[in-house]
């Protein structure tokens, strides 16, 4: 009975991860199919794994070394680790059984209130990463910065140069920076811009 209230207390904390937080805010379908596969399959291999003589340890193992697969074969943000790791985690919990009720549903509960809080639009919102091109060779760092504060409505935190193109005059690079007012339209995460007419 105590497995059966763990199977399902990780249905509800999954369905909630995955439809409660993370598509209402990426809107990336194939990684809650991702998401909800590595759960199932964790629960159910967890499962088949405590109830036989296979040791724990190398059912762990092969979790790590499927993560592992899985995490090369597409690109993922940090955000998006964060909720694969989570997914699994939650199989393991449902299907260990080794734990309470009470203590799984406080663990899954704890694993799914962490996301919510730390991935919240709410969190940080003033603070933004961009991936900029920008129009001009810039491999002077000061006036680097000089650029883009003349572009961003903000301060530049950090800027780290990709690439400096002197043949097609061209600057890529990873900023972070934060916005002067909290009221300003919010800017996209990582997205690449090509910004012309930028006066050096």
């Amino acid at each position: 009975m105590e497995l059966l209230y763990g199977y399902l207390a990780d249905v509800v904390a999954i369905t909630v991860l995955c439809f409660g937080l993370y598509y209402p805010r990426h809107h990336r379908r194939e990684l809650v199919v991702a998401f909800l596969g590595v759960n199932v399959g964790v629960l159910a291999v967890t499962t088949a794994l405590v109830r036989s003589d296979a040791t724990l340890g190398l059912g762990l193992g092969l979790f790590g070394v499927l993560s592992i697969i899985r995490l090369r074969s597409l690109e993922l943000g940090q955000h998006e680790v964060a909720y694969y790791f989570s997914a699994l985690a939650l199989g393991l919990l449902g299907g260990l059984g080794s734990t309470t009720i009470p203590l799984t549903v406080a663990l899954m509960g704890t694993i799914v209130a962490a996301l919510a809080v730390a991935d919240s639009p709410r969190m940080f919102r003033r603070d933004h990463q961009q991936l900029l091109r920008l129009d001009g060779a810039y491999p002077v760092h000061v006036d680097l910065i000089t650029a883009l504060e003349r572009i961003l409505p903000g301060t530049v935190r950090s800027a780290t140069v990709q690439r400096v193109d002197l043949v097609d005059d061209t600057t890529l690079v990873d900023v972070r920076w934060r916005e002067e007012a909290a009221t300003g339209p919010t800017a996209p995460s990582a997205e690449t811009l090509t910004l012309s007419g930028t006066a050096r």
